[in-house]
């Protein structure tokens, strides 16, 4: 396990130091460019978003994906399960999504419902969620040791901005449809998700799966953190060249309107 992730370490909500424009263009070309040399070599990667509600998970999937090859990644969004999901052991409704060759599947939300929603609000019994840690580590391993790799991320708030945002969607009329009854819910449970994101940090934080927590209380410093984590995650596992062209191309090119290679 890693160093003990506390919470209360990411609530300083310190503003982006720089020219946010700038750096989300760059943080994005960089992705771009990562995405595509993760095309190129036919990985695969899965990327693990969860936090509270209204703590810029989303905002920060859409900018993430942004110069992406929409034919190389899915967004996941988890919400309630099926009754046939329900029906079958919790994983098996994300070992559907698992990417193939070249893909990226990003997991807004994730398995980790288990640990923490589905605990607290009692949608399993107290055997289920605690044989979960398990579980999610022995799943994630098996994904690692079969090549694929693995990014999490968790985006905190404190009660303070999570309510302005909640304000905030409820005076923006197209933001209303954000806010639904069951963040209210879960706001009431604040201790207790706490509690139960303390175990979930202990549990899960492994040396092959570690968290990278998001101080989310600054929308714009959190996105540029956030998607400057992934594309260093992904660049440090990625070969660092690129192979030269197909032999068989440029015999075709040659051919074709006499190309010369530069």
């Amino acid at each position: 396990m890693n160093k003990l992730i506390n919470l209360s370490d990411y609530e300083a909500g310190e503003s982006f130091d720089g020219d946010y424009s700038d750096a989300l263009k760059e943080v994005q070309k960089r992705l771009a460019h990562v995405h595509f040399k993760h095309i190129i070599h036919g990985n695969r990667t899965m990327l693990v978003i969860e936090g509270w509600d209204a703590a810029g998970k989303g905002g920060c999937i859409r900018r993430m994906v942004a110069g992406w090859d929409p034919r190389y990644f899915e967004v996941i969004p988890v919400g309630t399960p099926t009754k046939a999901e329900l029906d079958r052991h919790f994983l098996w409704r994300f070992w559907k999504h698992l990417p193939g060759s070249r893909e990226i599947a990003v997991f807004d939300r994730s398995w980790y419902g288990r640990v923490l929603v589905e605990r607290v609000e009692g949608f399993c019994s107290d055997a289920e969620w605690k044989r979960g840690y398990d579980e999610i580590n022995e799943f994630e391993a098996q994904q690692i040791d079969g090549g694929t790799h693995l990014v999490k991320l968790f985006f905190h708030v404190t009660q303070e901005e999570q309510d302005r945002r909640f304000a905030d969607r409820l005076n923006t009329p197209h933001k209303r449809w954000k806010l639904n009854k069951n963040d209210f819910r879960n706001r009431s449970k604040r201790s207790e998700y706490l509690e139960a994101m303390d175990d979930m940090f202990k549990q899960t934080d492994t040396r092959w799966a570690p968290w990278k927590v998001i101080d989310g209380n600054n929308k714009k410093a959190a996105r540029i953190a956030a998607m400057t984590h992934v594309a260093e995650k992904l660049e440090a596992a990625l070969p660092k060249n690129l192979p030269e062209a197909d032999p068989e191309l440029v015999k075709l090119a040659e051919a074709a309107f006499g190309y010369e290679a530069d």
